[in-house]
């Protein structure tokens, strides 16, 4: 659920740190168009300093690159970089990862452990889809960030944290707020500084040397894209974003025959007449007879997957609870 990251090499071209390294693979941040470029120089600004960062930005649009970038070129950048998924965890564990527990704080808790504001002590801690977080943890949060101290579940002794939290949603927090879902004070203590990323059709610059990138990183036969292959890149709308954009590399350097990943290799949503829908062209092909249980399966990942992997949004979605469809997606994996 979290990975931790240490400093890499600086980078000659932005003056900053764009490649951060992962426990697998690594992640890169492409700034040709003009959106990067400004944007760069906002996150130059804000990595000298200790403020809460949110950023803001649509699903797949590479927040957490961004928070990455943040924590390399900052004084901390040699301590611990600690990500984790708000939206991936029901509300019982979440606290847990966040703030530790203590041995017997409730069953299966054997040990003692700590948690992942002590585990980011001196680094960053990155909350990613914050809006999804729980209304009483939010209370929690509050109080560690305000005091800088934190109580693990289960104990009654406060320990001082230095963490510096950055924070990304794809949601109006405003609208969250309205909605009673959101703390109007956590949101003024965490939106000291805001960046706000730049979906992938509004940094069309971009495209082409991400998809470069990605491909290089398949280590494949094929080394660039065909004329017709950069149009149908160049013509698509990423809806899904850089991730988006990164799996439809994956597919196309797996098909590809020859030295260059043509139009035909890409997935065929991205061949696909615009306001021809999926759905639309599934519903009217013949397909075996499933049972329900497979026909639920395929229904929630396809509701998880459009809702950009938030259990929370898909949840919503579908009408359940979370932790209903957390049961669930544990029997599928």
């Amino acid at each position: 659920m979290y990975r931790m990251e240490h400093r890499d090499p600086v980078c000659g071209v932005c003056g900053l740190i764009p490649h951060a390294p992962r426990l697998s693979g690594t992640t890169h941040l492409v700034a040709r168009s003009t959106a990067m470029q400004v944007l760069l120089k906002r996150v130059a600004r804000f990595a000298a300093n200790s403020a809460p960062v949110t950023v803001l930005g649509e699903t797949g649009s590479g927040k957490e690159v961004v928070a990455r970038v943040l924590h390399a070129n900052s004084p901390r950048a040699k301590q611990p970089f600690v990500a984790v998924n708000v939206a991936a965890l029901p509300a019982e564990l979440l606290e847990s990862e966040l703030f530790g527990h203590a041995k017997g704080a409730f069953t299966g808790a054997a040990t003692a452990r700590r948690g992942l504001f002590e585990t980011a002590d001196k680094g960053t801690l990155f909350l990613d889809e914050i809006g999804e977080m729980p209304l009483p943890l939010q209370a929690k949060l509050l109080r560690a960030l305000q005091d800088g101290e934190l109580r693990r579940v289960g104990e009654s002794e406060s320990y001082a944290v230095d963490v510096r939290v950055v924070c990304a949603t794809h949601r109006d927090l405003a609208l969250r707020i309205r909605e009673g879902a959101f703390r109007q004070d956590l949101l003024y203590r965490l939106k000291v500084l805001t960046i706000e990323m730049p979906a992938l059709r509004e940094r069309r610059d971009d495209i082409l040397p991400l998809a470069l990138h990605f491909l290089a990183e398949e280590k494949a036969r094929a080394r660039g894209f065909t004329t017709a292959a950069k149009k149908t890149l160049l013509n698509y709308g990423w809806p899904g974003n850089v991730r988006e954009l990164q799996n439809a590399v994956k597919h196309g350097a797996a098909l590809a025959r020859g030295a260059e990943v043509d139009h035909d290799d890409l997935p065929d949503e991205l061949n696909r007449p615009a306001g021809r829908r999926p759905l639309e062209t599934a519903a009217r092909t013949p397909r075996s007879l499933q049972t329900l249980g497979e026909l639920e399966r395929e229904h929630i990942l396809r509701v998880l997957d459009a809702c950009g992997d938030s259990q929370s949004e898909a949840a919503r979605v579908l009408g359940i609870a979370r932790n209903t469809l957390w049961g669930k997606l544990r029997t599928y994996w």
